[in-house]
């Protein structure tokens, strides 16, 4: 008798799952189906799981497809569950395609095609509706957007659209997406949800575009280039009753989010002073670098390091300052700022074409907190106060690229309309970084040198 073994979160079973459990079955005489637990969910990522294990193993059940039923709790379990089955196969769809190569040397793994024609979910209520959306650009951060995509529960990524047709076919195919289109109100047709990775200048339109369809939005930072666009674009959103989210990751993940309730429950005191550093380098002449495509340390990474100041010290600065070194195209490679309150300063430094630590420290009238580099994946802090003695440690786990985190608030508040006006980073936070962003630009209080 020949086993086949096949693993999956098996979330919100739709037709995708279960014909790769019948071509999964169809490469030997007895399959068993190994089904994650909550536990190992969390632990490797897995976000926004809506439903529990014991249901989704009934789901799975339901199919009539699996001979066997067990429970994946434990990274690496896979060797151990094929020596102690005597599987044959090891099958699993081709979005995974060569991660589990190391398997070779215990059974055959065949990778199975991804069902691209995904349209209805066969198990599901209507509170638990698949979210179908589209990227709009194929740059690096979208190709980086879909792998982390599949971390999060209750959305699928369907298509894509490029001005550049060939772009835009180019990246369907390498991600196994439905469609790709240079057609932007086709491609407003065919989902319910846009998340927007286009180069800075465009973000607005095509912001305005995806809400003016009715379409929920996710935008890559910098949301946009001017606080006057931002509020209209916000006021939109409210107006049609539609989520529209910074695609800032470090407002939404674990680490940060627990370092902003603590800092702000009291836990050093009152802050004084924040200090904020994020810089890397880039060769060549990289879009980051390209003033046509508002390129610059500012734009790049001032949303990162604008984003501890605006949550807290808030919106009411009084004075903000930018001292800069450029190229000679004007555009900056590294900039130093001070953002001052009436009872507090925050400094920050960006930098494409300058490293430097890349810490947060923030000041307090009982300690202070140490986030140490890079701060912006937060994955552990200090508080420190006088007495040595009373330091204490706290620990997070930050995964893969983050952009999990993002995707899984923007799922969660289009899923729950009464969290449709409360956010890790909320609109007027989002248009206040927009005001710096553009003050920069605008060289007011700027000081720039070649």
């Amino acid at each position: 008798m020949k086993k086949v073994i096949t693993y999956g979160t098996f979330d919100l079973l739709h037709h995708g799952h279960v014909s790769l459990l019948q071509r999964a079955r169809a490469l030997g005489d007895y399959l068993i189906v190994g089904v994650t637990s909550e536990n190992y969910d969390k632990e490797r990522g897995k976000l926004n799981v809506k439903k529990s294990l014991a249901e989704r193993v009934a789901d799975v059940l339901a199919t009539g497809l699996a001979d066997e039923i067990i429970v994946e709790e434990y990274e690496g379990q896979k060797i151990d569950d094929i020596r102690r089955h005597e599987v044959d196969v090891f099958a699993i769809g081709s979005d995974w395609i060569d991660k589990f190569n190391y398997l070779k040397e215990y059974c055959r793994v065949v990778y199975l095609e991804r069902t691209k024609n995904i349209s209805s979910t066969m198990i599901r209520d209507a509170s638990l509706r698949v979210i179908s959306l589209g990227i709009i650009g194929s740059g690096r951060v979208a190709n980086r957007f879909v792998p982390e995509s599949k971390y999060v529960s209750g959305v699928d990524v369907a298509g894509v659209y490029n001005p550049r047709e060939e772009s835009a076919t180019a990246f369907r195919d390498r991600h196994e997406l439905r469609f790709a289109t240079s057609d932007l109100d086709h491609f407003l047709s065919l989902i319910d949800a846009v998340y927007v990775a286009s180069p800075h200048p465009a973000h607005a339109e095509h912001v305005r575009e995806a809400l003016l369809a009715g379409k929920h939005v996710l935008c890559e930072k910098p949301f946009v280039l001017t606080a006057s666009e931002a509020a209209e674009l916000y006021h939109l959103a409210a107006t049609r009753r539609l989520v529209l989210l910074e695609a800032l990751k470090t407002a939404y993940c674990p680490g940060f989010k627990h370092l902003v309730n603590l800092v702000k429950s009291g836990a050093i005191g009152q802050v004084k002073d924040i200090s904020a550093s994020f810089t890397k380098l880039v060769e060549g002449r990289p879009r980051e670098l390209s003033g046509q495509q508002a390129g610059g340390s500012v734009t790049e990474l001032g949303s990162y390091a604008f984003l501890p100041a605006i949550k807290f010290l808030g919106l009411d600065y009084h004075r903000v300052s930018f001292h800069s070194w450029c190229d000679n195209e004007g555009v900056d490679l590294f900039t130093r700022g001070l953002i001052e309150y009436p009872s507090a300063t925050a400094s920050f430094k960006v930098g494409l074409g300058v490293k430097t630590e890349g810490s947060l420290v923030i000041s307090g009238t009982r300690g202070y907190a140490y986030v140490p580099a890079p701060w912006w994946k937060t994955e552990y802090f200090e508080f420190r106060r006088e007495n040595l003695n009373d330091v204490k440690k706290y620990f997070y786990k930050f995964d893969g690229d983050g952009l999990r985190y993002e995707l899984d608030e923007f799922v969660r508040l289009v899923n729950d309309e009464n969290r449709r006006h409360f956010c890790m980073f909320s609109p007027a936070e989002s248009i206040a970084a927009a005001r710096l962003v553009e003050t920069f630009r605008e060289g007011k209080n700027t000081t720039k040198i070649h």
